[in-house]
């Protein structure tokens, strides 16, 4: 017979002991996430933005240090003045001329010195909206301030919205230029910085498949980046070169406006929109010049919808609709940030669940078992 075993009571007593360091530990650990996280959140769409920035330029920071003798410092700096003058001047004088827009406009009509011309002949059989535009434009050009006066709860309410508008456009042009800045610091340590999250990602998931992992993240966000600059800059173009044909004044300057908004995910039609009116308005066009000149900067104005989902998924190994719907869905839910993250987290899903897939033992084919008769000798 075998013998019975006693049960050790040092056991009984190390398992309660080692379950409670457990749960201190993870409690602990848990509490310091909490903590730093409460302390980070005030900075997490600037380092967010500074992360994709730096993920966006990294190539082009590389191949300007090297020109430069591999002096990473030095080519951060150049991208920085480079940065302000592309963007951060045109916004900031955009922001400039449309308040003192408004200020004249408002200070003209308080005044009365502002004159609208009479409406043109015809305007009245315009489809739709041709009676009541003409009917406020006559009240216009006979008592202009009779009919501001008469409006004044709406035009509050538009004036309320555009001022909201500016601000946030200046919020996010602010937010932007730090987030550059920043981002311009971290590429001047950027092969440390890359090597970092490479480091991150294989130890999550592993050294081969935190490589993919990390290619992947980083094709996806240049990716996006390249499909909001690169859309902007093909519509701005296009913009501008409608408004040159329909001969719309400072045509140059607005195709800059317009590809600063498309950068910041502004519709064009803030551009299109003004332009279709001053045509209409100014009686220098006939009726059929006026449509064919209306629907081409209609049509360069809504342009992005189309070019964004063929461009964002160009160079990532990820089905198509997969990083449109993660652009859309996080743009929807986060804004321009969202876009970006919606992405890359949704292409990161899509891989790994892939895998995951693929990884299967069921569905590994059966080995095949020889049936070859076994040779051997009778008596």
């Amino acid at each position: 017979m075998k013998p019975v075993t006693q049960p050790d009571p040092g056991f009984e007593r190390r398992v309660p002991s080692n379950l409670w360091d457990t749960l201190m530990r993870v409690g602990l650990i848990g509490a310091l996430v909490v903590l730093c996280f409460q302390v980070f959140s005030p900075f997490l769409h600037l380092m967010v933005w500074s992360i994709i920035l730096a993920v966006t330029l990294y190539p082009l920071h590389r191949m300007l240090a090297r020109r430069i003798g591999g002096r990473q410092g030095v080519s951060s700096i150049i991208l920085v003045i480079l940065g302000i003058g592309l963007i951060v001047v045109p916004s900031w004088l955009l922001i400039i001329s449309f308040a003192d827009s408004i200020q004249s406009l408002v200070s003209g009509v308080q005044q009365n010195t502002l004159h609208v011309p009479p409406p043109r002949a015809g305007v009245e059989n315009w489809p739709i909206v041709g009676r009541n535009l003409h009917e406020v434009w006559s009240k216009a050009h006979a008592d202009l301030p009779a009919l501001v006066q008469s409006m004044q709860p709406k035009i509050g309410d538009l004036a309320r919205k555009a001022l909201s508008m500016v601000a946030s456009i200046g919020t996010t042009m602010l937010l932007f230029l730090a987030s550059f800045i920043v981002a311009n610091i971290i590429l001047a340590y950027g092969d440390a910085g890359a090597r970092g999250g490479r480091a991150i990602f294989s130890r999550i998931a592993g050294s081969s498949r935190g490589e993919a992992l990390a290619n992947l993240a980083l094709s996806t966000i240049r990716a996006v980046a390249l499909g909001v600059i690169g859309v902007a800059a093909i519509q701005a173009l296009l913009i501008g070169l409608a408004l040159l044909l329909a001969g719309i004044p400072v045509a140059g300057v607005l195709a800059i406006v317009a590809l600063v908004l498309g950068i910041a995910q502004v519709p064009a039609l803030i551009i299109t929109v003004p332009a279709i009116i001053y045509i209409w308005a100014s009686g220098n066009y006939s009726t059929t010049a006026a449509i064919v000149h209306t629907i081409i900067l209609l049509l360069t104005g809504l342009v992005d919808n189309i070019l964004k989902p063929l461009m964002l998924g160009r160079g990532v190994d990820i089905p198509m609709p997969v990083i449109l719907f993660g652009a859309l869905g996080g743009m929807a839910s986060g804004g321009i940030l969202g876009m970006f993250v919606g992405a890359t987290v949704l292409a990161l899903g899509y891989e790994l669940f892939t895998n995951w897939v693929a990884a299967n033992p069921e569905s590994a084919p059966p080995a095949t078992h020889s049936l070859e008769p076994v040779q051997g000798t009778m008596g």
